[in-house]
């Protein structure tokens, strides 16, 4: 039984590591690959159309993309409903794209996967889809994510961002919360990603010039070090389909410092500093607890370590396997040892 995948999606960021821990795990998967990217806007015409020539037993995204035209079987994945709820974000491109490709889809998909309760639900009452059409596989964390490993040192204490410049990941909060909090004697902020106009600006503003660093867009072996050698995560964000960084923190043993909204609670349950992100005193206020307070760290990383073991890439596999062998009308096949 061929089952096309989309390996189109891997790459350096949450939906890549989804997408490149799915082929790794998953037996039987054959790569559909394309010049195009997934984003192109005759992707899913294009992609209808690649299906009819291969015509595979079952295709599967593990991104938002989906055929048009194609009647058999295939499951896709919608991590989060961002573009609708985070305007900024948006563009009449993109909205006519959920309404008029991915509203469809979700209906004529055997079966929609997200990574979270809150999405699903979230996906279930936008598509108005039935709660057994739209599976939660959860994330997963592994290695080099874990507590035993290299310890990134830049000379200097400090507390670690991890993520792109979207305004929903709401830098802008976050860089004012900093330099009112009090703590930066002690810590500096580290972020990852590199200094343009915009972020200078706004660094700028806040008296910040030498408290901030860029390190780039590390590969995995160097982001769990530079989890390792942190005082702790801090992820204000407005809007998360699931929040993979602060999962990854966790299970690298470092405290947590995130938002009190979305999916971010789900994932983290009582193993962080929960604020409202819309706050910038309350950000400054966790921050300034998370640097001064030796027991909370500890206590932060102690439960953090125990929640991470609740999440891993092989349940995160063997849920998806049980959903793409429902799809292929083989309910009955085990996921190989």
């Amino acid at each position: 039984m061929e089952i096309l995948y989309d390996t189109r999606w891997i790459g350096n960021h949450g939906i890549g590591r989804f997408a490149r821990e799915l082929l790794s795990l998953l037996p039987g998967l054959t790569p559909f690959e394309a010049r195009r990217r997934p984003s192109h806007p005759l992707d899913a015409a294009l992609l209808g159309a690649a299906l009819w020539r291969r015509k595979p037993a079952l295709f599967f995204s593990p991104g938002y993309n989906s055929p048009m035209g194609w009647h058999c079987p295939f499951v896709f994945t919608i991590h989060d409903l961002n573009h609708l709820h985070v305007t900024v974000n948006s563009n009449a491109a993109k909205r006519a794209y959920y309404r008029y490709v991915m509203l469809p889809a979700c209906h004529k998909a055997a079966s929609v996967l997200t990574g979270s309760e809150y999405a699903k639900n979230e996906i279930r009452e936008w598509a108005k889809l039935e709660e057994d059409k739209i599976v939660a596989v959860r994330y997963g964390v592994g290695l080099p994510f874990g507590a035993s490993g290299g310890r990134r040192n830049l000379g200097y204490p400090y507390l670690l961002y991890v993520g792109n410049r979207k305004p929903h990941k709401n830098l802008a909060r976050l860089l004012r919360a900093f330099a009112i909090s009090g703590v930066r004697r002690s810590v500096r902020l580290v972020l990852t990603g590199s200094r343009d106009s915009e972020i200078s600006a706004q660094i700028e503003s806040q008296g910040l010039n030498g408290d901030v660093t860029f390190v780039g867009v590390p590969e995995d072996e160097q982001l769990a070090d530079l989890y390792r050698g942190a005082e702790a995560l801090v992820f204000p964000s407005l809007y998360e389909g699931f929040g993979l960084p602060a999962l990854e923190a966790m299970a690298c043993g470092v405290p947590v410092l995130t938002s009190k909204v979305c999916a971010l609670p789900e994932v983290v349950g009582d193993a962080a500093v929960l604020v409202d992100p819309s706050d910038v005193e309350a950000i400054a206020d966790g921050i300034h607890r998370l640097t001064e307070d030796n027991t909370l760290r500890e206590e932060l990383r102690r439960k953090g370590l125990k929640r991470a073991r609740q999440f891993s890439w092989d349940k995160t596999a063997r849920l998806t396997w049980k959903v793409l062998q429902a799809a292929a009308g083989k309910p009955s096949v085990a996921f190989p040892p």
